[in-house]
């Protein structure tokens, strides 16, 4: 799977010099845990959680540990006081195996996904990727075997699903065809890793 087939698009985002009220009802309303904040020109320039407004208000905090603000003319009731900037965005080609890590790496809960460069389209949270890996294996096999089946009949796949790691068993063992079941595999939900292979026989 592709960041473009998990991301919400279009992704909801502020301004650095959009209220941390706005922002934090926004997170609320649409559950989100993090927004992207872009520019004039919709380029990310940082990304805002709900843990870094909601620090901003905390009471008796000291001033030094906010953070420093996005612009001069920044407030400390602002999206720019408080995001983190600048922020890392990834392409709707990515993999998802990539997007994973990169959220681990970052302990981030959400992704931007972007275009040249740095243009947000969409986001992908740990939310989103939770529940796509979180299907059963079960469910994966049904839905690798239809698509094949569809593909190239019935009766000649074997498929069997470990912890969304697929392999595929091609009774003809034909490497265009094995190609082309790694490719449908990997675009079934929940799918981590698509290995084909034929039985050998060569029939």
């Amino acid at each position: 799977m592709r960041a473009r087939d998990l991301m919400t698009s279009p992704a909801e985002t502020v301004r650095p010099w959009t209220s941390a009220d706005e922002a934090a009802e926004l997170l609320a309303e649409r559950g989100f845990p993090a927004l992207p904040v872009v520019d004039d020109d919709g380029r990310l320039v940082g990304i805002v959680t709900q843990a870094e407004l909601g620090r901003d208000r905390a009471p008796g905090q000291p001033r030094a540990s906010r953070r420093r603000p996005y612009h001069p003319g920044a407030i400390e009731t602002t999206v720019g006081a408080v995001m983190t900037s600048p922020a890392a965005g990834m392409p709707p080609g990515a993999d998802l195996a990539d997007v994973c890590r990169e959220l681990v790496d970052a302990k981030s809960q959400a992704m931007p996904i972007v275009v040249e460069g740095s243009r947000v389209v969409g986001i992908v949270t740990r939310g989103d990727v939770v529940r796509v890996l979180a299907r059963a294996d079960t469910a994966i096999a049904a839905d690798v075997r239809h698509r094949l089946e569809v593909y190239g009949g019935t009766g000649r796949w074997k498929v069997e699903v470990h912890e969304g790691i697929v392999r595929i068993t091609d009774r003809y063992d034909e490497e265009a065809d094995r190609d082309v079941a790694k490719l449908l595999a990997l675009a079934v939900p929940g799918v981590v890793a698509a290995d084909p292979a034929g039985d050998g026989t060569g029939r």
